[in-house]
């Protein structure tokens, strides 16, 4: 199996981090954060197994409709058509796209696609965060029996889960969950540490984190990741 994945817009690399926890082998491609610009991108073809990746949400977001009255449009637009091609590009085995739950599913000549919406409490996380996992296998018309998420793993692990962690309380006419940086870093799963030598501002590592997938979220689609290759290699 190859675990070498390319990751598109990997933030500061939180979906990155929980397939590295499976096991995979993550290559960061370019992000805004860091100057990059994934237009100007072209991976190698054959070279990765997977593609994983979290395209700007702000184009289908529920909070898009109050931005619009407010007079403000979203700042990256649909950034989706990029994914696709970078992944027709690629020609990987498998991808991964993660966006909210109102974002279209991405459509890519010779994968079979399907979807799953995921709250993280589901998956033994911490909050009521909800995203939209689409997915592809190449050559395959139907995914129900390939890349599934077995019953432990959706489980109510917590019967109170928080809000959603986010990075501002959305002003007055919409109201969210403000969180300290140190909460944020427990809800989302990670070290108490992370981003400590970053040379972001306080408000700023909250926003990055805040536009990242909670680990135990991600980790959960990297086990069903594995799982369903391990199918397809034993099926072959």
């Amino acid at each position: 199996m190859n675990n070498l994945v390319l990751s598109l817009f990997p933030g500061i690399g939180l979906l990155d981090m929980a397939f590295e926890a499976e096991g995979f082998c993550v290559v960061r491609g370019p992000d805004l954060l860091w100057g990059g610009d994934i237009r100007r991108f072209h991976p190698p073809a054959g070279v990765f197994g997977g593609v994983i990746g979290g395209p700007p949400c702000q184009a289908f977001s529920m909070l898009r409709t109050l931005q619009k009255a407010q007079g403000y449009e979203p700042r990256h637009g649909n950034l989706i058509p990029e994914f696709q091609r970078v992944v027709t590009e690629a020609a990987p085995t498998w991808f991964i796209m993660e966006n909210v739950p109102q974002a279209p599913l991405p459509a890519i000549e010779g994968y079979g696609i399907g979807d799953r919406l995921i709250r993280d409490v589901w998956v033994g996380g911490e909050t009521r965060r909800i995203r939209r996992f689409s997915y592809g296998l190449r050559g395959m018309s139907n995914l129900s029996a390939s890349l599934d998420f077995q019953p432990d793993m959706l489980a109510l692990h917590n019967p109170e889960p928080v809000p959603a962690v986010t990075s501002s309380d959305g002003g007055k006419s919409v109201r969210m969950a403000r969180y300290t940086l140190t909460e944020m870093k427990h809800l989302t799963g990670l070290p108490a540490d992370f981003l400590d030598e970053a040379p972001f501002t306080a408000d700023g590592k909250r926003k990055v984190i805040a536009n990242g997938v909670p680990l135990p979220m991600g980790r959960a689609v990297a086990r069903a990741v594995k799982a369903a290759l391990s199918q397809e290699r034993t099926a072959a």
